[in-house]
C-alpha cells in the first residue's frame, strides 16, 4: 500500500540548509515536509566549522540564534587562528578572534566591530545541525520524515509529485507538493533529474582529513589554545580545528600534487608530524572525513516547480566557511520568494529572481574561495627549511613568514565583503535606479544603499537593531516623516502586498549611508528600491517587486 502525503513545499534534505528552508517557510505559514535518510538524532559528520554573520542574522530571525551561540566551543576558548610550526611547535603568527563569551564586547581587533547584532559564531555543524533539528520539528506546519528517501518527480499542471521510500521498511509514499527543494548534497538527485550539471574545476585541493579523540593535546601547546591551528613545516602543512575545545579534534592533512589519492601519504605520520608529537602519543581515529575542494556551480538553479540550493548547486574549496553559509544564503532568498507565491501577493514570476540572483553570487564567492586555495598552496610549498630552528635565522624565517600568512588569511576569517558586501544587480524584481553597486573584496565591502545591495544595518535611538525593528515582509525605511508615502501604502494593501512603514529614528552614529528619505527593503534585507519621494506610479514598483512583469521559465 502506497501513503498519500499533501504538503505545498517538499524539501529533500534535512542539512543546515534543508532545515533552514524549512523553517522559514514554516515561519510564513507555509506547509513544509522535509525527507530526511538518517535516522531522527542521527548526527552529521564533522563538516562546517563556521556560522557566518549573514547566517548567524538569518538564524536570528528565526528565533534559534540564541541556542546556537551557547553552543560548540566552551564560553571562553578563544576562537583565534593560530599558524606555529606544528600544532605544539613555535609560533608563527596569529589572527585574535573573540572567544563567545567576549563576542558582544571586545574591541579592536580584525573580527570585531561588526555591521550587526549578529557577528560570526565559530561552532561545528555536529552541534548546530541537532539544534537547528530541534527547533525545525517544534514548528506547527514543519514535518520531517526520517529514513525516508527521494525516487523521483515528476510535474504535473500545477504542482509537483514526489515518489519516496522508507528505507527501513521499504513502505513507497507518493507527496503531492506545489513546489520541490533539492537540498540533497553534493551527489544530489533532484539536480540530476532536473537535467541540471555542475561546471568549473573538479579538483582544485585534496584534503586528506581525520577525525580524533586526543585528550592529553590541549595541555601539550607552547601557546594559547586556538579554534584553528595550522602547521607549517617542510615535511607537512595541515590544520587542526578544536571541535569540543577539550579532546575531539579535525585534522586536515593538504596533499601535494604529486600526491594523487587519499591513501598517498602515511595517515599516521601525517598526523604526527602536523600535531607535532612522537610515537608515543596516542589518539582515537574517530572517523576518516577525506574530502577534494571543488570549483562546481549547477548550469541550472531550477527547472519548473523545482530548485536546488545548498551542496546541490555548488561544491567549493570551503575557505572563509561559505560552503554551508552560502547554501543558506539560498535558502532565504528560495523561502521568501516561494512563500511569497503560495500566499498570493508573489507572481509566478517572482520565482525567476532565484537564479537570477543566487548563481552569479555562488560563481563569485566560489573564485574567492578557489583563488584563496591557490595562494594558500603556493605558500605551502616555499615553507623555510630552517623555519623551526633555535637560531636568528629561523626566528626570521618564522616572522617573515608570519606576516605573509597573517595578511593572506585575516580577509578569509574576518570576511566583511563575502557577508555584507555582495548585492543583486540583475534581479527581475529589484527597481534600479542606474547607479552602479560598490565593489567588494573578500575582507572589504561599502554599505550601500543602490538596490540590490544588502540593507545597511544601523543601531536606532532605542537601542534597537534596524533588523528587529523592521517587518517580516517589505519595509519601507522613512528616514524623513514628512514625505508622504500614502499612495504606495495604499496601493500595496490593495493589491495584499504586505509592506511595514517604519519611521528611522537612527541612534548616535547617525544615519550611515542612508542619503535618500526612502528605502523599500525586501524580507532578506536587500534594497529593492530607494527614492527621496513617492514613486509617481506605485503599481509599477509594485509590479516589479512581485515579478508581475516577469515569467517563470
Amino acid at each position: 500500500m502506497t501513503a498519500m502525503v499533501e504538503t505545498d513545499v517538499l524539501i529533500v534534505g534535512a542539512g543546515p540548509v534543508g532545515l533552514t528552508l524549512g523553517m522559514i517557510l514554516a515561519q510564513r505559514g507555509v506547509a513544509v515536509t522535509i525527507l530526511e535518510t538518517r535516522h531522527h538524532g542521527e548526527p552529521p559528520n564533522v563538516k562546517c566549522n563556521h556560522v557566518s554573520a549573514r547566517s548567524m542574522e538569518i538564524l536570528r530571525r528565526l528565533g534559534v540564534a540564541g541556542a546556537a551561540r551557547n553552543a560548540g566551543l566552551p564560553e571562553d576558548y578563544a576562537n583565534d587562528i593560530a599558524y606555529r610550526t606544528s600544532m605544539t611547535g613555535k609560533a608563527i603568527t596569529r589572527i585574535p578572534i573573540p572567544c563567545r563569551r567576549d563576542r558582544f564586547t571586545a574591541t579592536g581587533g580584525p573580527d570585531t566591530d561588526w555591521p550587526t547584532a549578529e557577528p560570526p559564531h565559530r561552532i561545528n555543524q555536529l552541534f548546530l545541525e541537532p539544534i537547528l533539528f530541534e527547533h525545525a520539528v517544534a514548528m506547527p506546519g514543519l514535518t520531517v520524515l526520517n529514513r525516508t528517501e527521494y525516487l523521483s518527480h515528476a510535474e504535473t499542471k500545477d504542482g509537483v509529485q514526489i515518489s519516496a521510500r522508507n528505507i527501513d521498511s521499504g513502505e513507497q509514499t507518493t507527496i503531492t507538493a506545489r513546489y520541490l527543494a533539492g537540498c540533497d548534497g553534493g551527489r544530489s538527485q533532484v539536480r540530476r533529474d532536473i537535467g541540471a550539471k555542475l561546471v568549473g574545476d573538479a579538483v582544485v585541493q585534496r584534503v586528506q582529513s581525520t577525525y580524533i579523540r586526543a585528550p592529553q593535546l590541549l595541555g601539550m601547546m607552547n601557546d594559547a589554545p586556538a579554534w584553528a591551528s595550522f602547521s607549517l613545516n617542510p615535511r607537512r602543512s595541515g590544520n587542526v580545528y578544536a571541535i569540543d575545545g577539550r579532546e575531539t579534534w579535525l585534522v586536515h592533512n593538504y596533499l601535494r600534487d604529486d600526491e594523487p589519492d587519499f591513501d598517498s601519504v602515511d595517515r599516521d605520520w601525517s598526523i604526527r608530524e602536523i600535531l607535532g608529537v612522537g610515537p608515543d602519543f596516542s589518539y582515537e581515529v574517530l572517523s576518516n572525513e577525506d574530502w577534494f575542494g571543488r570549483r562546481l556551480v549547477a548550469d541550472s538553479f531550477h527547472k519548473g516547480r523545482v530548485f536546488i540550493c545548498g551542496d546541490a548547486a555548488h561544491l567549493w574549496v570551503p575557505y572563509a566557511g561559505y560552503g554551508m553559509n552560502a547554501g543558506i544564503a539560498d535558502a532565504e532568498c528560495l523561502g521568501w520568494l516561494l512563500a511569497a507565491n503560495i500566499a498570493g501577493w508573489g507572481n509566478a514570476g517572482m520565482l525567476d529572481a532565484y537564479a537570477a540572483e543566487r548563481q552569479p553570487i555562488t560563481e563569485q564567492v566560489s573564485v574567492f574561495a578557489m583563488n584563496h586555495a591557490h595562494a594558500m598552496a603556493k605558500e605551502r610549498k616555499v615553507v623555510p627549511v630552517d623555519i623551526e630552528d633555535d637560531t636568528a635565522e629561523g626566528a626570521a624565517a618564522r616572522e617573515a613568514l608570519g606576516r605573509k600568512i597573517y595578511d593572506l588569511n585575516v580577509q578569509q576569517y574576518c570576511c566583511g565583503g563575502l557577508n555584507f558586501g555582495y548585492y543583486y544587480d540583475h534581479s527581475p524584481i529589484i527597481s534600479y535606479d542606474g547607479q552602479a553597486q560598490p565593489a567588494y573584496s573578500m575582507a572589504e565591502f561599502t554599505p550601500s544603499t543602490v538596490p540590490g545591495c544588502r540593507t545597511p544595518h544601523i543601531w536606532l535611538a532605542d537601542k534597537r537593531s534596524l533588523y528587529d525593528a523592521m517587518g517580516p515582509d517589505y519595509t519601507l525605511l522613512r528616514f524623513d516623516p514628512t514625505r508622504d508615502v500614502t499612495p504606495l501604502m495604499a496601493a500595496a494593501a490593495a493589491r495584499g502586498i504586505p509592506v511595514q512603514l517604519l519611521d528611522v529614528v537612527p541612534g548616535s552614529d547617525g544615519v550611515g549611508p542612508y542619503a535618500e528619505a526612502l528605502v523599500l527593503s525586501r524580507p532578506d534585507r536587500h534594497v529593492a528600491w530607494r527614492g527621496d519621494a513617492c514613486p509617481t506610479d506605485p503599481n509599477a514598483l509594485l509590479d516589479t517587486i512581485t515579478g508581475t512583469t516577469t515569467s517563470m521559465n
